[in-house]
C-alpha cells in the first residue's frame, strides 16, 4: 500500500495567518518521534518519518502494525485506561525499545492515541534538586505581597530551574496587547522589562492553542521538520493541538529569528478560563528541556495562576480600606431637609477619596455643587445629558470620555467619568471625574509597523527597538473597590434625594391642607350665612308679599299683583334651594359608622313617606325581596327617597307612574364601573321607571350639584337630589349609575359592596 505525508503546504503569510491551521501542520520537531494509534484496535495509522532513526524499523513496517509490536504488551493497560477516561490530558509513561529508553507522552485526540517519545538520555536535574527549588519557591510566596513581586520571583526561579538565558512574565490587557511585568536574564542581555508587544504578535488561533496546550517547547528554531506519514487512503490531517512535538508555524519561527532567539519554552497562565498571560523563556542557542524539568517549570505557572485572585484581592483590599474610610466619614455627615447640605458634602475631600477622583459634581434641582478639578457647569450638564441620552442607565463609567462620546467638547479637562443617577428625573445625578493621565508606553518596536512588507509579501516585523508612544485622553481606570464605594455613597444620596423630594411634597401638602382648612372655614361661614342669615329676609319677603296679595288684592292693579306673585314664588324657590344646599353640605366625606341595614325596612319607610303621592298619581310600585347590607340607615333612606321623588315627579303626561325595584348580585369583572381600581362584589339595587327620561350624554353630569335638565316652569326642584345620592353612595364605598332614553324611562343602579 502506498505511503504519503500529510504536511500542510499552504502558503502562509501575515495576510492569512489568522486562518492558519497551526494545529494540523502535518510535521513535528525532530527531538522525538510520534505515532498515532487507533483507539479501536491499537493499530499504528500515522508515524513521523524520523521514527526509523529512533527505533530501527522502516516506515513500511511501522504503519499498519500493532503498537504492541513496538512497545510490547506492558503498554496495553495504560492505553485502555486513557481511552476509558476520554480525556485529552497528557500521560507520561517510561518505555523501552531495543534497549533504548524513552519518555513517552500519551494523550487522546479524537479517534487516535497520540504517542510522543523523547530519548531518555538527556541529563536531567535530580528529583531532589527540582523538589528543593520548588520548596524554596513556596517559601518565597509567603515573602511576596503584590502580584508583580510574585511574578518576579517566579521568573527568577523558573530561570534557575530551566537554565534559559531569559525568562519573562508576560501579561495581556483586554485587547491582548502584552506587557513584560517581570524578567530574569543573563547579565549581558538587554532587558525587556516594561516593554509592550502588540496583539498581532500572537494571533487568535495561537491564543486558542495556548488555552488547550499549556506548555509549548521549541528546542531549535532552525530545525528541519519531520513529516508525518500515513497510508494513501488515510486522512490528510491529524489534530496535534495537545502535542509537545508539534511543528511550529513558519510565521512564528521567522518572528523568533528576527528576535535572534534560538530556542523557547512557553507556559500558559490561565485565569478564569481566559489567557491571562505567559511565562516566556528564551535561549539564544539550541536547548532541549527534559520532561521532568518542564513539569517543574510548568508548576511555577500553576503557582502564579493560583495566586492571581489572591494577590489582586490583597491589592484591592488596601484600596478598599482607604475608600471605605472616606465612605464612613461621608455617611456620618448629618443631612437635613435643606438642599444646602449638598454644599457641605462638596466641601470635604472625602467625596473625592471615596473613589480616588480628582473632581466631583452633584446636580440636584438644577443646582450645581462641585469640588476639585471639574469642567464648567455647562460642560458638566453636557456630559450628564450625553450619558442619559445615549446610555439610558442609572450607572456609567469610562476612562476615555472622548471615545465614549466623541461629540463632547475637546476642552473638558477630564478623561475619566463615573456617573450615578439620583432621581427618576435623570438629570439629578452625581458625577466623579478623573483628569487625563498622559502615559508613556514603551513598545518593543513600533506597533504600527508590526507587519513588514517586502519582496515576499507581508512578514513579521524585524525591528524590536524601543518605541515610545505617548497616550493621551485617558485616565487611570476605575478599580472595583472604588466603583463599589461610589455606588454605596450614590445609593445614600439617592435615599437622601428621595427624602428631600418627600419633604418638599410634605411641605406642599401642609400648605395645601392649611389653605383647604381656611377655605373650609370660609365655606362653613358662607354656608351658615346662606342657610340662616339669608333665610330671614326670604321669609319676610314671603310674608309681606303673601299679605299684600291676600289683603290688598282688590286695591292692586293686575301688573302689581303679578309682580308680587312672582316675588313670592322666587323667594320660595330660593328658600328650597338653600334648604337643599344645607342638606348637601351636611353630608361630609368622612368615614361613617356602618351597621347592618335591612333594605326592606328602608323601603317601608320610603313607601310610607310617599304614600300620598303614590295614591294621588295612581303610581304602581313593584319590588323584590331586598338584601341586608352594611351602611347608614338614615342616609340610605335619603337615597331611596330621592329616587322615589324623581320617579313620581318626572312623568309622562296622562300616564301612570311605574317604578320597579329589583336586586341582583354582580362582580366588578362583569360590569364596567366608574373606577378601574374597584375590585369588589356588589349587591345591585335597580330602580326602573317609565318617566320622561333624559339624553344619554347627561348620564354623568346629572350627578353634579345644581344640574337641572328642565326649566323651573316644567318641573320644580334645585338639582341637588342626585348629587346627594352620589355623595352618600361614595361614603358607603359604593357607586350610583344612571341610564336613560328620552320618553322611555330611566334606570338607576345602586352598587353596595358585599359584606365579608
Amino acid at each position: 500500500m502506498r505511503i504519503k505525508d500529510i504536511v500542510n503546504r499552504e502558503n502562509v503569510n501575515l495576510v492569512n495567518c489568522e486562518d492558519e491551521p497551526i494545529h494540523v501542520p502535518g510535521s513535528i520537531q525532530p527531538f522525538g518521534f510520534l505515532l498515532a494509534v487507533s483507539k479501536e484496535n491499537f493499530e499504528i495509522k500515522y508515524c513521523s518519518a524520523n521514527a526509523t532513526r529512533f527505533i530501527g524499523l522502516t516506515v513500511e513496517k511501522i504503519l499498519g502494525s500493532s503498537v504492541f509490536d513496538i512497545f510490547g504488551n506492558t503498554i496495553l493497560e495504560i492505553l485502555e485506561s486513557i481511552c476509558a477516561d476520554h480525556s485529552s490530558l497528557i500521560h507520561p509513561v517510561p518505555l523501552k525499545v531495543n534497549d533504548q529508553y524513552f519518555n513517552a507522552l500519551i494523550h487522546l485526540a479524537n479517534e487516535f492515541l497520540i504517542i510522543e517519545c523523547e530519548p531518555d538520555e538527556i541529563e536531567e536535574k535530580s528529583d531532589v534538586e527540582i523538589y528543593d527549588q520548588t520548596s524554596r519557591f513556596l517559601s518565597y510566596m509567603d515573602k511576596t505581597f503584590t502580584l508583580q513581586e510574585l511574578c518576579q520571583r517566579v521568573a527568577c526561579e523558573t530561570r534557575s530551574i530551566t537554565g534559559y538565558d531569559r525568562v519573562m512574565i508576560y501579561r495581556f490587557d483586554a485587547d491582548y496587547n502584552g506587557e513584560v511585568i517581570a524578567e530574569d536574564l543573563r547579565d549581558d542581555l538587554e532587558p525587556f522589562l516594561g516593554l509592550h508587544y502588540p496583539h498581532t504578535d500572537i494571533p487568535v488561533q495561537a491564543r486558542e492553542l495556548y488555552l488547550k496546550n499549556h506548555l509549548r517547547l521549541i528546542a531549535n528554531i532552525n530545525y528541519e521538520p519531520d513529516p508525518i506519514l500515513t497510508f494513501e487512503t488515510s486522512s490528510n490531517t491529524l489534530d496535534l493541538s495537545h502535542s509537545i512535538l508539534r511543528s511550529t508555524s513558519p510565521i512564528h519561527i521567522q518572528y523568533l529569528r528576527n528576535m535572534g532567539v534560538g530556542a523557547t519554552l512557553t507556559i500558559s497562565l490561565i485565569h478564569k478560563d481566559k489567557l491571562w498571560g505567559l511565562i516566556s523563556c528564551h535561549h539564544y542557542s539550541e536547548k532541549i528541556l527534559p520532561y521532568k524539568t518542564r513539569l517543574a517549570a510548568q508548576l511555577q505557572g500553576h503557582f502564579i495562576t493560583s495566586q492571581i485572585e489572591v494577590r489582586q484581592s490583597n491589592e484591592e483590599y488596601e484600596i478598599a480600606k482607604s475608600v471605605n474610610r472616606a465612605l464612613e466619614k461621608l455617611s456620618s455627615i448629618d443631612l437635613t431637609t435643606d438642599e444646602k447640605d449638598f454644599t457641605a458634602l462638596t466641601k470635604t475631600d472625602d467625596l473625592l477619596h471615596v473613589c480616588n477622583a480628582t473632581g466631583a459634581a452633584i446636580i440636584y434641582n438644577d443646582n450645581f455643587y462641585t469640588i476639585g478639578d471639574v469642567p464648567n457647569n455647562d460642560q458638566i450638564l453636557e456630559i450628564a445629558n450625553a450619558i442619559i441620552k445615549n446610555i439610558g442607565e442609572s450607572f456609567f463609567q469610562t476612562d476615555e470620555i472622548s471615545i465614549a462620546f466623541p461629540d463632547l467638547p475637546n476642552d473638558l479637562k477630564v478623561a475619566g467619568v463615573l456617573y450615578h443617577e439620583l432621581t427618576y428625573r435623570g438629570k439629578d445625578c452625581i458625577l466623579w471625574f478623573r483628569q487625563e493621565m498622559i502615559r508613556e508606553i514603551n513598545w518593543a518596536g513600533d506597533p504600527a509597523k508590526s507587519i513588514v512588507k517586502n519582496d515576499n509579501g507581508l512578514s513579521p516585523r524585524k525591528s524590536f527597538e524601543l518605541y515610545t508612544e505617548i497616550v493621551k485622553g485617558k485616565s487611570k481606570s476605575w478599580l472595583q473597590p472604588e466603583l463599589n464605594a461610589a455606588a454605596n455613597f450614590a445609593h445614600t444620596l439617592q435615599k437622601y434625594s428621595n427624602f428631600l423630594a418627600l419633604s418638599r411634597e410634605e411641605f406642599k401638602y401642609r400648605k395645601l391642607s392649611e389653605i383647604l382648612r381656611e377655605t373650609n372655614i370660609e365655606l362653613e361661614n358662607i354656608n351658615w350665612i346662606s342657610t340662616h342669615d339669608l333665610q330671614e329676609p326670604l321669609r319676610k319677603m314671603q310674608i309681606v308679599s303673601s299679605k299684600m296679595i291676600l289683603k290688598e288684592k282688590v286695591n292692586l292693579s293686575e301688573d302689581v299683583l303679578n309682580s308680587l306673585t312672582r316675588i313670592n314664588s322666587s323667594a320660595k324657590r330660593m328658600q328650597t334651594l338653600l334648604i337643599d344646599l344645607l342638606r348637601y353640605t351636611r353630608i361630609n366625606q368622612e368615614e361613617i359608622a356602618l351597621s347592618e341595614v335591612d333594605l326592606n325596612e328602608v323601603l317601608e319607610i320610603v313607601l310610607l313617606q310617599f304614600n300620598n303621592g303614590i295614591k294621588t298619581k295612581n303610581a304602581i310600585v313593584t319590588y323584590d325581596q331586598l338584601p341586608i347590607i352594611e351602611g347608614n340607615k338614615a342616609l340610605i333612606v335619603e337615597v331611596f327617597a330621592n329616587l322615589f321623588s324623581n320617579a313620581l315627579k318626572f312623568i309622562v303626561p296622562n300616564e301612570k307612574p311605574i317604578l320597579n325595584i329589583t336586586t341582583a348580585f354582580e362582580s366588578s369583572t362583569e360590569i364596567k364601573l366608574q373606577s378601574d381600581d374597584i375590585h369588589q362584589n356588589f349587591h345591585v339595587i335597580t330602580f326602573t321607571d317609565n318617566g320622561i327620561g333624559f339624553k344619554s350624554e347627561y348620564e354623568k353630569s346629572i350627578f353634579n350639584i345644581f344640574t337641572k335638565l328642565h326649566g323651573q316652569e316644567e318641573f320644580s326642584g334645585s338639582g341637588v337630589g342626585l348629587a346627594i345620592c352620589k355623595k352618600i353612595m361614595q361614603m358607603h364605598h359604593g357607586i350610583i349609575t344612571g341610564k336613560s332614553e328620552v320618553e322611555k324611562g330611566s334606570t338607576f343602579k345602586l352598587y353596595f359592596p358585599l359584606r365579608d
